[in-house]
């Protein structure tokens, strides 16, 4: 985690302000509760449960959350994992205290010989409650256990960091520990009273301390900036692993890394099934609150993935959130509906899961090229997969189950551990293993059925959603196949394994859809979030919903309604490839089944068929996609599209602005001169597209701002095209500085150098107060030819990416011209970029003490920055 220091520009402000002080009230309100129960003898309940519980979700849950966000979006791994990880607790804490509030009896249970000796555990016993059958403490201790030992992983991270967070957090480990006793033996929650009061008064020192902090751009308070130990103390760099580690950084490194929060949440949602499949507590009423939110939180680490161009991760986490959502309403039927006795006979009609197993060896498959840790875990879920198969008889279902769970927990447990540190310390200090098989190889291999040289659409960033879309849609198809002869438990059964994954989860896809930028937006996901949720509907939760079952002609109006609309995804999927064709028209005649179904005529043996087929071409569909995304070339094809676009020609020559060529010298000529005339255009570098406006023009700046929505505290670096032009304005910079730049430039480094009237030597005039912060200035010299004499035409440029605040890199000129051409004035086109990530950032305020910071680790790895630092420092010597 880098220091921020003289450069806010790097940074959404200081979110660990809002997470610290979150941390804080949650803990004084568990504080007065448990004070307030120790001296009067009388624990809260009913409304006042309900009440702390609604305040612990808001503070701790909700505001916790956004500090976690903003931490993802200042690329601070440590901090983001922390504060979603926090969130998804106090809202799991708060929502099981509404649960158990709502179901108190409102009458005083404890009378006056037994109110001296009450204590707050007497809120989780049977007897408080109306239903003897809920398993609250139980539930809770089992959801409390995993986040104890997760609190305690991130203050020993926390460690590495700062002194302030270690003490947050270890206070919050031993406050949980106390709660959970507490739960058994009163006594317990005094001492956790006193462990909160701990927690109060050092997050009001911390956030203090960063909130100063970012007033003053400077340390005032200690506790930040100096860690208690230095994180290289927990071994060496593995060179084995190294090479993967390597390839994951080749991603957008614009947030910070969500894959330990992703094993985090992958711990604790096993941990609790675990306690559940060994008969701990027979019930997840309770349980499904603290998994579900769990899986929430996995669901952003899917999100940040993506955000990072990770198809790979983006998939797995994406695929563990639905599996573990599934899992636990479907046991919260079983635990409300029906027996577990009675489950294991219905269940055996079910093969949804089946899909699950494919979709986590297709995981296995695309994670050969990672690091050993992601092949083993990716293998021990498809063991927990196995464990769930509805065929396997009910008295080894739980035991195997329980089994599968208990191991994956402690190798998610590992990988938070392994991940953090790794990160933290931007190498490879806590062993990972090696690349099991090399990414040539793996190429080699997996282009088998790539026979012929055919074009076929390039899967681009654009595209990442696609294996989720496949995975939501088969999950949703194979587990709706059933016959006419099963009973209403069954439907029961199949409601959340054909709405969670088809509707819940696809809106999700769909939303990523339309951040991508898709051609077609997110018409298919979206519309088949429509078609699943009322074939749940209709077809299992009728008879819970009062919908008779005998023909209805209003879901027969609306099963023609969705078959003229998929009609014509139809035809505009003749224009992608094949594989979506062939899914888009197996769907109408899974719609006409639907359609029959509403007249009391659906031929099931044709609808079994077809469902399964659907299955198997999104199964295809997602190997084809995550394969195809990972590499960024096709690999597995999904076939050309079926009718050409023959205006397609004529349309490349329409732009919504100017386009000029970078080999061509009248091109760079063209957008000079727009760029002179108050003009803002796209240019490539050698990193990703930029947006530039000349410093000549400070009003083509502030444009910028407006074309991408760019914050206003976030300043904007300047390029120039040489080092040279900075030696002939004669800044004050130490020889120390000057020799790193001459090291690091031109390249994918950027310098933040202190501020001066050297600028206006330089050419940057009028825009002195546009670039830049107060004090500071971030210099760019691209190893790029056409950036380079663009700069020679024009003077120095005001840069930032070229895309809208918030979103992927532009990494082509076409990406570029589709997201901000009807804005800009020009676009310099290149073709592909150089790298899929913007520079790296490099605080040289300090330079001269012997330090730097990285602020944000881009195309060129941290660690070889710090190299060239240690060999230029060693050679002033």
């Amino acid at each position: 985690m880098a220091s921020a220091s003289g450069f806010p520009a790097s940074f959404y402000g200081e979110p660990g302000v809002l997470g610290l002080l979150a941390n804080g009230i949650s803990a004084f309100l568990v504080l007065l509760q448990n004070f307030h129960g120790a001296r009067t003898g009388v624990p809260a309940e009913g409304v006042e449960n309900i009440l702390a519980g609604v305040h612990l979700i808001l503070i701790g849950g909700v505001c916790q959350l956004v500090a976690g966000l903003l931490s993802f979006r200042k690329y601070d791994h440590l901090s983001g994992t922390s504060f979603v990880g926090y969130a998804a607790l106090w809202a799991s804490y708060g929502a099981t205290r509404i649960f158990l509030g709502a179901n108190q009896q409102s009458t005083n249970l404890f009378n006056d010989s037994t109110m001296i000796n009450s204590t707050f555990q007497d809120l989780f016993t049977n007897n408080s409650i109306n239903k003897t059958d809920l398993f609250i403490k139980e539930s809770a201790i089992a959801g409390l256990v995993p986040y104890i030992l997760l609190s305690f992983l991130l203050a020993f991270c926390s460690a590495t960091v700062n002194y302030i967070m270690p003490f947050v957090f270890g206070a919050i480990t031993l406050t949980l520990i106390f709660e959970a006793v507490g739960l058994v033996a009163g006594w317990a929650l005094v001492v956790s009273g006193v462990l909160e009061l701990l927690i109060l008064l050092f997050a009001i020192y911390g956030s203090s301390a960063l909130l100063i902090k970012g007033l003053a751009q400077r340390y005032v308070l200690k506790g930040f900036g100096n860690p208690l130990f230095n994180v290289l103390l927990l071994g060496t760099t593995n060179g084995s692993s190294s090479q993967s580690l390597g390839q994951e950084k080749k991603k957008n490194t614009k947030y910070a890394e969500p894959m330990a929060l992703g094993f985090f949440c992958d711990t604790v949602s096993p941990f609790i099934f675990a306690f559940y499949a060994f008969n701990y507590f027979p019930s997840v009423s309770v349980a499904v609150i603290w998994i579900t939110i769990n899986s929430a939180a996995q669901l952003l680490s899917s999100y940040y993935a993506y955000m990072r161009q990770d198809c790979y991760h983006a998939t797995k986490f994406g695929l563990h959130c639905v599996f573990w959502l599934v899992k636990t309403w479907e046991e919260h039927v079983v635990s409300v509906t029906i027996s577990r006795a009675e489950a294991g006979e219905v269940r055996h009609a079910m093969v949804g899961n089946w899909f699950f197993v494919s979709a986590a060896l297709v995981l296995c498959i695309a994670s050969l090229n990672k690091d050993s840790l992601e092949l083993v875990h990716n293998s021990f879920f498809v063991l927990v997969t196995i464990s769930t198969i509805s065929q396997i008889p009910i008295e080894r279902y739980y035991i195997f189950f329980g089994v599968t769970c208990s191991i994956f927990t402690l190798l998610s447990y590992y990988g938070t551990f392994a991940r953090l540190i790794n990160t933290i310390a931007e190498k490879a200090l806590i062993p990972v293993g090696p690349q099991p098989v090399s990414t040539e190889s793996l190429q080699k291999y997996l282009s088998f059925l790539k026979r012929s040289k055919q074009h076929e659409p390039e899967d681009k960033g654009a595209q990442l959603p696609d294996a989720l879309f496949y995975l939501c849609n088969g999950v949703a198809a194979l587990s709706a196949i059933h016959s006419s002869q099963l009973g209403l438990a069954f439907f029961d059964l199949t409601v959340p394994w054909v709405l969670i994954p088809g509707a819940i989860i696809q809106a999700y896809v769909s939303r990523l859809q339309v951040q991508g930028g898709q051609r077609f937006g997110s018409v298919v996901p979206s519309f088949y979030v429509a078609i699943w949720a009322t074939w749940s509907w209709f077809r299992f939760a009728g008879h819970r919903l009062q919908i008779s079952t005998e023909p209805a002609s209003g879901f027969a109006a609306g099963s023609i309604a969705f078959l003229v609309i998929n009609a014509f995804l139809i035809l505009v999927a003749a224009y992608s490839n094949l594989v979506l064709l062939a899914l888009t028209t197996i769907m109408e005649v899974i719609i006409v089944c639907f359609l029959l179904s509403t007249l009391g005529r659906l031929p099931y043996q044709l609808e079994v068929a077809m469902l399964a087929i659907f299955a198997i071409i999104c199964l295809y569909g997602m190997l084809a996609s995550l394969v195809n995304s990972i590499f960024s070339k096709t690999l597995i094809p999904v076939g050309p599209s079926l009718i050409k676009d023959k205006k397609k020609k004529e349309s490349e020559t329409t732009y919504p602005c100017f386009v000029a060529n970078s080999r061509e010298t009248s091109g760079l000529l063209k957008i000079a001169k727009l760029l002179e005339n108050n003009g803002v255009c796209g240019i490539p570098t050698d990193t990703v597209y930029a947006l530039a406006a000349s410093c000549k023009n400070p009003s083509a700046i502030e444009k910028i701002y407006s074309i991408k929505d760019r914050p206003a505290e976030k300043p904007i670096c300047i390029c120039i095209s040489s080092v040279e032009q900075l030696v002939a304005t004669k800044p004050p910079f130490s020889p120390l500085l000057w020799e790193f730049m001459r090291n690091v430039y031109p390249g994918g480094i950027s310098c933040i150098v202190p501020k001066g009237d050297w600028l206006l030597k330089l050419g940057v005039g009028p825009a002195y107060d546009r670039v830049g912060t107060r004090d500071s200035i971030m210099i760019r010299v691209p190893d790029h030819s056409a950036t380079a004499h663009l700069c020679e035409f024009t003077g120095p440029l005001a840069i930032t990416s070229a895309n809208p605040s918030g979103e992927a890199d532009s990494t082509h000129h076409d990406m570029v011209i589709n997201r901000l051409g009807h804005k800009i004035d020009g676009v310099l086109c290149d073709g592909e970029s150089n790298e899929v990530v913007a520079s790296t950032v490099v605080n040289c305020l300090n330079i001269d003490e012997g330090t730097i910071s990285i602020l944000r680790e881009g195309c060129v790895p941290a660690l070889k920055v710090r190299q060239i630092f240690e060999r230029v420092k060693s050679n002033m010597l």
